[in-house]
């Protein structure tokens, strides 16, 4: 499968990350899906990135705004805790994705990738 299917089996289980969230009570809006080279090295000099191999460069990543709301009172949300249900469902959906909520030396609650296969 090339990168144009990769890409489109991973905005499929995107879709689906989407309503699995609204189902548990979130409000979802976009963040970043693609992110240029040059993008990429000025996050990576200042730290906001760990990686110049990130998946955003690949269209194979997008970081997504959770927020919860009490009342009529929105709130965005980066806490692992609010999240794990979801980043879970994400990292069911195919065995190449993952969350950035899992990762052990960069937390990235707001990031969902797939890491392709060679």
């Amino acid at each position: 499968m090339g990168l144009v299917g990769k890409q489109s089996g991973f905005l499929l289980d995107v879709c689906k990350l989407i309503q699995k969230a609204h189902d548990l009570g979130f409000i979802v809006t976009g963040g970043e899906l693609y992110r240029t080279k040059d993008q990429q090295q000025l996050y990576f000099a200042i730290g906001r990135s760990k990686t110049m191999d990130s998946m955003h460069c690949k269209r194979l990543a997008i970081d997504l705004n959770f927020f919860t709301q009490d009342d009529d009172v929105l709130e965005l949300t980066y806490e692992k805790n609010d999240m794990q249900e979801a980043g879970d469902f994400w990292e069911s959906l195919h065995q190449d994705n993952q969350w950035g909520g899992n990762w052990t030396t960069f937390l990235d609650t707001c990031h969902f990738e797939r890491r392709p296969r060679e």
